[in-house]
């Protein structure tokens, strides 16, 4: 998606695999869509680690998932899988640093929003999520860490202001800065622990020490 709107054509690993079925760019038509973006927002929530997963699929046969043909792994030693799981996610604010700094390398310093970025308590209704707190802190750290590195962060969000149905888990999912009783018809809202601590956060009533939680050099898990 970015190189064309960047550079103008498909990088050169998509082509590969991808072959005849991404159609291809006249010189013309890759003049007018070089450049042709404003800026690039990116939803993140953990880094994976991943592996070589080549597939031995008919080609004529290939999806998006063949065409990665990678395996994803939440820890080294997991039994590897071909989509991701929304479950257990590691904390790895680390993660996000390197992401935003990747794209301001390699996408010619392009202006970046977080449009969504949120912990998920699962099977778990409680408004007291320090988890959540923990989270939030070490990400938004994460990003200041990448700003300060040169990163052309733009705009920073939380998923989410509330608790809502998600598109991949339902409602087993409480992704909410606010806790929402879907049991009783009227659906109440209460502000959890971290609404109260955001809340305070934007009032520049508590800061963040990102020097405890995210270091410049740190890398992360993923990219071990």
């Amino acid at each position: 998606i970015l190189d064309p709107l960047v550079k103008g054509d498909y990088p050169e690993i998509m082509t590969k695999k991808a072959g005849s079925r991404i159609p291809s760019f006249t010189k013309e038509q890759s003049e007018l869509i070089r450049g042709a973006i404003d800026f690039v927002g990116i939803n993140h929530y953990t880094s994976v680690y991943v592996s070589d997963g080549k597939s031995g699929a008919d080609a004529s046969l290939r999806d998006y998932n063949a065409d990665m043909s990678a395996t994803f792994r939440m820890s080294r030693n997991d039994s590897g899988t071909g989509q991701f799981i929304p479950i257990n996610m590691p904390n790895d604010p680390q993660g996000l640093q390197c992401m935003l700094q990747y794209l301001t390398d390699t996408y010619q310093n392009i202006p970046i929003y977080v449009q969504e970025n949120g912990y998920g308590q699962f099977f778990i209704d409680s408004v007291n999520d320090h988890n959540r707190v923990e989270y939030l802190s070490g990400y938004i750290g994460s990003t200041l860490a990448a700003l300060r590195n040169g990163a052309n962060v733009k705009g920073y969000f939380v998923w989410s202001f509330l608790d809502v149905y998600e598109f991949m888990a339902g409602y087993y999912s409480r992704y909410g800065l606010h806790y929402v009783d879907f049991q009783d018809p009227e659906l109440p809202r209460q502000p959890k622990l971290s609404a109260k601590w955001y809340s305070k956060f934007l009032k520049s009533e508590i800061g963040i020490n990102i020097e405890n939680m995210v270091s410049p050099h740190t890398r992360s898990h993923a990219q071990q």
